[in-house]
């Protein structure tokens, strides 16, 4: 099964994701995306890290998403990735295909076993950013979230803490 949750900044979209794969009752591995660029990435990494159960797989990779996912997936794994947009980001500043990564991972999550968690920021919903730079993350993301929203079996936003459903099943727990 493969679930995207969508929100916007503090919408609770990793706190969703967390809770789900908890109840997955599968081991989990969390396969983080962030890199700390400056001390307030480092602290929000440390206590995302502080907030995770001790026990589960943590992969740090912020590039090579395609390949991590195929290489950590089992049938009887969860794999929660967090997130989407950092991901984009790192892809962007690398100078990446986009296009290209975006298609690779899609046909990792087509062939992954077990269940998967996506967790992405909703970038469309908001004023067209001004730079060059920011449009073309914002279309990046939209593109990406769409790919990946057509594979998922659940796609949920996540409003204020509030889980609502977009495609599938009602999520099992909420924020």
């Amino acid at each position: 099964m493969i679930r995207l949750i969508l929100g916007g900044a503090r919408s609770g979209k990793s706190r969703q994701a967390e809770q789900l794969a908890q109840a997955s009752g599968r081991d989990v591995a969390y396969i983080a995306t962030a890199q700390a660029y400056d001390e307030e990435m480092q602290a929000r990494i440390s206590r995302h890290r502080d907030e995770r159960p001790a026990h589960w797989l943590t992969v740090e990779e912020p590039l090579q998403l395609a390949a991590t996912i195929l290489q950590h997936q089992a049938p009887d794994r969860c794999l929660l990735i967090d997130c989407l947009t950092l991901w984009v980001t790192n892809q962007l500043l690398a100078e990446a295909d986009m296009q290209a990564e975006r298609e690779a991972l899609c046909a990792a999550l087509s062939n992954a076993r077990g269940e998967i968690i996506l967790v992405s920021n909703e970038t469309g919903m908001g004023v067209v950013p001004m730079g060059e730079l920011s449009r073309r993350f914002s279309d990046e993301a939209g593109w990406l979230n769409q790919s990946v929203a057509a594979l998922a079996d659940q796609v949920v936003l996540m409003v204020a803490g509030i889980p609502v459903p977009v495609k599938g099943p009602a999520p099992e727990v909420s924020a």
